[in-house]
């Protein structure tokens, strides 16, 4: 008795009369009244006495054990002793256990919204039912919705960027306390207006870091005409990295010629053993002229997407009319000359691949039977033919300097390895040319050198992006005046547009390369907002969303 009395709510308001435990349910159900005697009205808040009636309300509370709690409480009705109040006729409140009209209490009403934050509705549901307190995911939806949203406090520093409700159709704005790294507000678009709307709204923040958003950057300085601007430097290497992308587009047969004579050069391996050779595709002659097709349909768009530009039609008239995307009609505008299609990313895997390792492993180990080998990958899970296996069981041969159906000699073979290559694509190249020095293996050194040597225009963009990078990340705005200056001149259009752009934005790009302030703790909460919104499916609206990203 008196250890279910110090379970109840509060005990202080309380009176038990009795309690009935159900087992077959099980359940606790407890019996109990109130004990004020003098209550306020709540419209007037006149003290009164004055008892009209009784009656009982049923409450839902946190379970105890393995047993869910039902209170069966029993209030009064008071009359408002103040003659001047509408009210004649109120029910008893009590405040610290239950809001009134609610069917559950506050506690349990807590750890309901708490469990709604943490992982949302539907998964809420399931939780709720484990945990002995079992009720709907709109029950779960309601109590989320009816949460206030924190106060805002303007911060110092600002941090901005976009998030998508629905990747390339719709999108919102994040703003992040880059003080606290607390997160602020959530916009429904990424709109001029809306933004300059909102720092209007809250006056006072001094440094907004951004990326290099024409629409952030009209409403910052609308919004905020005080405030420093900083472009962010991840977003300045990432269009970097965009800009070295195109001219290695450009280049394409001079990466193919790198690439193969980068492994003609890598014959042996470190350890002595001599290098798988690569497997080079044997298109037929039909495959050679659909390839020789669809590369002059390509031209031919690429020339009508330049001759629509040199008329003055936009990028949307011009993919309206020859019925290609907008993304094409941007990315043939951006190069001067046609872009030949890259290669893929994948090329040389196939579904040997996982097995190769084993394959080289017992091979060294003197299992040359290509039976054998088929039959030991085949029990490890491998599904595909035996030709394949021994296309690649004659490459081994190969290596070792056997010819085709040669028995092997008496005297030991070298060892054989697989060149951990990849294909060298535009993106891979860009990436190994901005990859920080101290990180590059002397491999991917010898490739930066070659893609130099190969063409004066790479030597260029190389040089060019390295410096900049150095620049960047050392934080050296110093050397931003001569480098703008070295990429303008250049004869490299990508390079141009791309100081073009960082000199309509000097102040911000040279407040990035100078202040400490990033948009780093910004991209944390967008992949925590994306978290967010993959467990509730992509259903969540923008009140919601804000909830459970602003409070949790």
């Amino acid at each position: 008795m008196e250890v279910l009395f110090h379970l109840l709510p509060d005990s202080s308001s309380f009176q038990l009369e009795s309690w009935l435990i159900d087992e077959a349910n099980p359940r606790i159900t407890l019996n109990v009244s109130s004990t004020q005697v003098i209550t306020q009205c709540p419209v007037c808040a006149h003290p009164t006495h004055r008892v009209h009636s009784h009656y009982e309300r049923t409450l839902a509370d946190l379970p105890w054990a393995d047993y869910s709690i039902t209170l069966q409480l029993r209030v009064r009705k008071f009359f408002c002793l103040n003659k001047q109040c509408f009210r004649r006729i109120f029910t008893e409140r009590i405040a610290t256990v239950a809001v009134p009209w609610t069917r559950r209490t506050k506690r349990m009403a807590g750890q309901l919204t708490a469990i709604g934050l943490a992982v949302g509705g539907a998964t809420g549901q399931r939780l709720s039912q484990q945990l002995g307190c079992a009720v709907s995911r709109n029950t779960i939806l309601n109590l989320l919705s009816r949460l206030p949203l924190p106060p805002i406090v303007t911060p110092q520093a600002l941090g901005v960027d976009d998030f998508s409700f629905r990747k390339r159709e719709t999108y919102g704005t994040v703003l992040i306390d880059l003080d606290r790294s607390r997160p602020i507000a959530l916009l429904g678009d990424r709109e001029t207006e809306t933004l300059a709307a909102w720092l209007e709204k809250h006056p006072g923040v001094q440094v907004v870091s951004r990326d290099r958003s024409k629409a952030y950057k009209a409403g910052i300085t609308q919004g905020a005409p005080l405030a420093i601007q900083v472009a962010d430097r991840f977003h300045l290497l990432q269009n970097l990295v965009e800009t070295l992308d195109q001219v290695f587009n450009t280049h394409g047969k001079d990466l193919k010629a790198v690439e193969a004579a980068h492994s003609l050069s890598s014959t042996t391996d470190r350890d002595g053993a001599v290098v798988v050779p690569i497997a080079l595709p044997s298109p037929t002659i039909q495959e050679q002229q659909r390839t020789q097709q669809r590369r002059t349909r390509r031209l031919s768009t690429y020339q009508q997407v330049w001759n629509l530009h040199r008329q003055g039609y936009k990028a949307q008239a011009i993919a309206r009319q020859l019925g290609i995307g907008r993304s094409t009609v941007f990315n043939y505008l951006r190069t001067s000359s046609f872009p030949e299609q890259q290669g893929r990313s994948d090329r040389g895997r196939s579904v040997l691949s996982p097995y190769k390792e084993y394959i080289l492993k017992r091979w060294n180990e003197g299992c040359y039977d290509t039976k054998e080998l088929f039959e030991k990958i085949r029990r490890r899970g491998y599904s595909g033919s035996y030709d394949t296996v021994a296309r690649y069981t004659r490459r081994l041969r190969q290596a070792q300097g056997l010819k085709l159906r040669q028995r092997l000699v008496s005297q030991p073979l070298p060892k054989v390895a697989q060149p951990e290559k990849r294909p060298l694509t535009a993106r891979r190249a860009a990436w190994l040319v901005l990859q920080r020095q101290e990180l590059q293996k002397s491999d991917d050194e010898q490739l930066i050198a070659r893609l130099k040597a190969q063409h004066p225009d790479l030597s260029t963009a190389i040089e060019l992006a390295q410096s900049f990078a150095q620049m960047v990340r050392q934080r050296l705005p110093d050397r931003l005046d001569s480098w703008l200056k070295q990429a303008i001149h250049s004869s490299l259009s990508p390079f141009v547009r791309f100081a073009q752009r960082l000199h309509e934005d000097y102040d911000a790009v040279k407040a990035g390369v100078t202040l400490l302030v990033s948009n780093g703790p910004v991209e944390g909460h967008i992949n925590r907002l994306k978290m967010l919104k993959r467990q509730m499916y992509g259903r969540a609206g923008i009140g919601l969303l804000s909830r459970r990203f602003l409070l949790a």
